[in-house]
C-alpha cells in the first residue's frame, strides 16, 4: 500500500497540551495586564496625574503596582498582588499596605517611610512583609507621591516586587 503522507502530516503538526497550557497561561497573562493598565489610566484620568515620570506601561510587566489614596487605604493593585502576597485584589481593597506587616518588619524602615509619607517624598526600601499564609517575603518598594496637573498630591504609588536576593 501506498504511503500517502498522512501519518508524517500527523506526525509534524501535533502539538503537546502541555504547549496549550503555556499558551493558555501566557493569554491569562496579557489580559490581566491589559486590565491592570486599564484600572491604572481610570484611576490617572480621574486625578489628571502627571504621569511623565512613573514609567507605568513599563514597570508593570515585572513589578506589582499598588496605589493608595491620601488615608493610605489601597485603591488599586495590579493582578500581579496574588502570586506575591496570597491576597487577591478585591481582599486588599480599601485596606492599608500595614496589612503585609508584622513583627518581622522593621520598626525603623516603617518610621522612615511614615516620615516620607507625610513630607510627601519618595522612598525606596526593602521590607520583610508577610504573605496571607503568615510566612515572609522580602519586599522591594519604590514609592512615590503622585501629584495632578495641579502639582497637588492626590495618590502614593509602589512598585513592588520580591527581592530575591538575600
Amino acid at each position: 500500500m501506498k504511503n500517502t503522507g498522512s501519518d508524517d502530516f500527523l506526525q509534524r503538526n501535533s502539538v503537546p497540551i502541555l504547549a496549550w497550557d503555556f499558551h493558555y497561561e501566557y493569554l491569562n497573562e496579557l489580559k490581566a495586564l491589559t486590565t491592570d493598565l486599564e484600572k491604572v489610566n481610570q484611576i490617572s484620568n480621574q486625578y489628571t496625574w502627571n504621569e511623565e515620570k512613573l514609567n507605568i506601561q513599563e514597570r508593570i510587566k515585572e513589578e506589582v503596582i499598588v496605589v493608595t489614596d491620601l488615608d493610605f487605604k489601597i485603591v488599586f493593585a495590579s493582578s500581579g498582588i496574588k502570586k506575591m502576597t496570597g491576597y487577591k485584589q478585591e481582599e486588599i481593597l480599601g485596606q492599608s499596605p500595614k496589612m503585609f506587616q508584622g513583627p518581622a518588619t522593621s520598626k525603623k524602615d516603617l518610621k522612615e517611610i511614615r516620615e516620607a509619607l507625610k513630607k510627601k517624598i519618595p522612598f525606596e526600601k526593602t521590607l520583610e512583609n508577610y504573605r496571607k499564609n503568615g510566612k515572609t517575603y522580602r519586599c522591594k518598594i519604590d514609592a512615590f507621591p503622585v501629584f495632578n496637573l495641579n502639582g497637588e498630591v492626590s495618590h502614593f504609588i509602589a512598585f513592588e516586587k520580591q527581592d530575591l536576593s538575600a
